[in-house]
């Protein structure tokens, strides 16, 4: 917990400020009982009306300079709450990025999202009401009492006894309900979950019929939700009702004391007047104090949840020390898999086992092999989104989890299985493959990637507007702007997972024949379903079941791979009765 409040130290001005108003606030709140008190007691009973004015003047003064104390501590508090947030959502941010894609499928997305936003919200109102009266309110009651045992002893007893029954109640309820609300939270990343699935998979529950069963789903999701919220807020709302009854029986045991002690000449009108004044203080501010502890309960509970994602650390540190203590090799092939296997976090079974190729570099590496044959968790490999269970990956000789994260990617161009782009414009999107990149650099990429008719048929052509997750394209033109992404940047590695599966047979062969023809030394990788995507590749690698059927090239695979014979044959069926290898 302690790491969420140094992002408070920007400000810490405006946190001592803050508090500093608003006891300035209460300090002249408590004078105002005893300025009644003399009005009582000698304005009225005196029917002396300069006095009165005179005191009512004073009670306008100290009204007008409770307010700007209290408007000038909202605003350090604000500033002070709104920055920290601000600052700690960026870092949450940064420190999600930097995770791998083992503890980001761990934590989950919506997960995330939460506790980025609902979370932090929580979080900065904490800080803005704890700024504000978590010092106020004490200080008043205490304050309050104080004032009481000056004008009467025997009075201010009744406090003795009323504040700590009034404290017991607050604290009681605030330990009751604060693990309530974290169990509120959870479901909160329930809710929102069903509600992502349900949006990005709209088409998909539309086409199978699902409306009506998915709707089931979040109604009942959204109940269990919304009863956990009214049963916490039940808990919670019984705080003002019961810290009202012992404050009023307070009252009245303060007006029979009171008119004792007038009667006996101990007491003035005046002074009974304050004691109460005094006593309703309390009331107001212990409410507040008590909307004030569910607050803070429900902000330390999501600051829980906000800090569990800091603890959140990727575990590499072991194999990234072994590596660099591992002398890089001589004569060394420009990228080496040595008996290389991956076991999923929490999964029971490797999803590869025992990968062992060399590729030369300038390559064209082919990975074919049947659907959760491991295909997309091979190319995941090089550029480290995932760190080997066993064995190692070498480029240029060195182990690439000796290498730092930057210098890796830096050197990688990674076109994933779902083609995604960023609301901007085809301009924008393109710069995210390199920051500086010229026009002619773009219109090369865009070029080689088969995409100039998508972008001159657009308005503004590298200006033109792409909506979310380009939803004003198809799915063979986002999948080619996304490869123009990727070359954009001229990686010495191409990584191309399974990225032209939208695209016809004509289009995926003027694509291949570009990328054969790229300047510079690129070595690339293609997964595909597709025999004739990779069939002119340097090397094919074909995978069944994790582990690695055949290495070779078309022909020689066509002459001793079984598992690339059934694929390829299954395409073209009429090669197998014609005996022909291509």
């Amino acid at each position: 917990m302690k790491r969420l409040f140094i992002y408070l130290k920007d400000y810490k001005k405006e946190s001592v400020l803050a508090p500093l108003f608003k006891l300035l606030e209460a300090f002249f709140e408590l004078l105002v009982p005893l300025v009644m008190a003399n009005i009582i007691d000698k304005g009225i009973a005196d029917k002396d009306m300069g006095y009165i004015g005179k005191m009512g003047l004073g009670l306008l003064v100290l009204g007008i300079i409770g307010l700007v104390s209290s408007v000038t501590a909202q605003f350090f508090a604000a500033k002070a709450a709104v920055g920290f947030s601000t600052k700690l959502r960026q870092a949450l941010f940064n420190h999600i990025q930097g995770l791998d894609f083992t503890n980001i499928d761990k934590a989950g997305t919506s997960t995330m999202i939460t506790r980025m936003t609902s979370d932090i919200n929580q979080v900065q109102n904490g800080v803005n009401m704890v700024l504000r009266l978590f010092l106020r309110s004490p200080i008043i009651v205490f304050g309050a009492m104080i004032m009481a045992f000056t004008i009467d002893v025997k009075s201010g007893l009744v406090f003795v006894v009323a504040i700590p029954i009034l404290a017991i109640i607050v604290f009681g309820i605030m330990m009751w309900t604060m693990p309530l609300y974290k169990k509120v939270q959870n479901k909160l990343d329930s809710v929102l979950g069903i509600t992502r699935e349900n949006l990005t998979g709209v088409r998909v529950i539309r086409a199978f019929h699902q409306e009506e069963e998915e709707e089931s789903r979040f109604r009942e999701n959204n109940d269990m939700l919304a009863h956990l919220q009214m049963y916490v807020g039940k808990i919670s709302a019984c705080m003002n009702p019961v810290t009202y009854i012992v404050v009023n029986g307070a009252i009245i045991a303060l007006i029979y004391i009171g008119a004792i002690q007038v009667n006996i000449g101990n007491l003035t009108q005046g002074e009974v007047v304050a004691i109460i004044n005094y006593m309703s203080q309390i009331l107001v501010e212990l409410v507040k104090l008590a909307n004030l502890i569910i607050l803070i309960t429900k902000a330390w509970a999501s600051a829980e949840r906000v800090a569990a994602v800091f603890e959140i650390q990727n575990d590499d540190t072991e194999a990234a020390q072994q590596a660099e203590s591992t002398s890089q090799k001589a004569d060394a092939p420009y990228l080496e898999f040595s008996h290389v296997s991956l076991t999923y976090k929490g999964a029971g079974a490797a999803t590869l086992q025992d990968i062992h190729f060399a590729v030369n570099k300038g390559d064209t590496v082919g990975i074919i092999g049947g659907t959760g044959s491991g295909k997309t968790s091979l190319v995941n490999l090089i550029p480290g989104f995932y760190p080997v269970t066993e064995g190692e990956i070498l480029l240029e000789g060195k182990n690439i989890q000796g290498l730092a994260e930057e210098e890796l990617r830096n050197r990688i161009g990674v076109v994933p299985q779902k083609a995604v782009l960023f609301k901007g414009t085809i301009r924008s999107n393109l710069q995210w493959g390199k920051p500086d990149a010229t026009e002619e650099e773009m219109w090369q990429a865009i070029d080689v990637a088969q995409a100039r008719e998508v972008v001159e048929g657009k308005e503004g052509q590298l200006d033109a507007v792409i909506l979310q997750n380009g939803k004003n394209l198809s799915g063979g033109q986002r999948q080619r702007l996304t490869i123009a992404r990727a070359l954009v940047r001229k990686p010495e590695i191409l990584i191309l997972d399974d990225s032209a599966s939208a695209l016809d047979y004509a289009t995926d062969a003027k694509l291949r024949a570009a990328l054969r023809n790229l300047e510079g030394s690129t070595t690339t990788f293609i997964v595909s379903q597709r025999a004739s995507t990779i069939r002119h590749a340097d090397k094919i690698i074909v995978l069944d079941d994790g582990e690695m059927a055949g290495v070779g090239t078309h022909e020689e695979l066509l002459h001793n791979c079984t598992a690339y014979q059934e694929i390829y044959y299954s395409q073209y069926p009429k090669e197998r009765k014609k005996g022909v290898s291509v």
